[in-house]
């Protein structure tokens, strides 16, 4: 699978430990940034990621900061960029699964390398269910991104 990744400052040494997962279960990653433990800021890389996939570049991406949380915001700002800050298997997959989520945020301050493993991988196997009430709801969430991401609403 095609997977983007990146990470502010707090998540980097996170984010390269899973990028060497990623690669060693023979996933083609394309790291995003950072690519050191400077201060640098999260939307960056949310936007970065969010481009990967809505550019066809790549189908997934993971995300990592302090807490996951401020750049789950972020990323969930770019249309079609379904986010999740997700510190367990169940979520991770379940999310894909009923959800279509494919960006998983994680809190380098939160998890540990090896919980992040495990939590990715239930994340990459993951397909949409394709379920109708799961069509349905994805649909409205849809509908919510073409009625309110208008430039004359920003």
């Amino acid at each position: 699978m095609k997977i983007v990744i990146g990470s502010d400052h707090g998540g980097f040494r996170l984010k390269e430990e899973i990028k060497a997962f990623l690669k060693k279960e023979g996933h083609s990653v394309t790291d995003a940034g950072s690519y050191d433990d400077r201060p640098s800021d999260y939307p960056d890389f949310a936007r970065a990621i969010a481009e990967k996939i809505m550019t066809g570049k790549a189908a997934r991406g993971v995300l990592v900061c302090g807490s996951g949380v401020g750049a789950c915001i972020a990323a969930n700002k770019f249309p079609g960029i379904r986010a999740s800050v997700c510190h367990d298997t169940f979520s991770a997959h379940q999310g894909v699964e009923d959800d279509s989520m494919n960006v998983i945020c994680m809190g380098a301050r939160i998890i540990g390398p090896r919980l992040a493993e495990e939590v990715v991988a239930a994340f990459v196997a993951a397909r949409f269910s394709n379920a109708a009430r799961h069509r349905r709801r994805l649909g409205k969430i849809k509908d919510i991104e073409r009625t309110y991401y208008r430039d004359d609403l920003l």
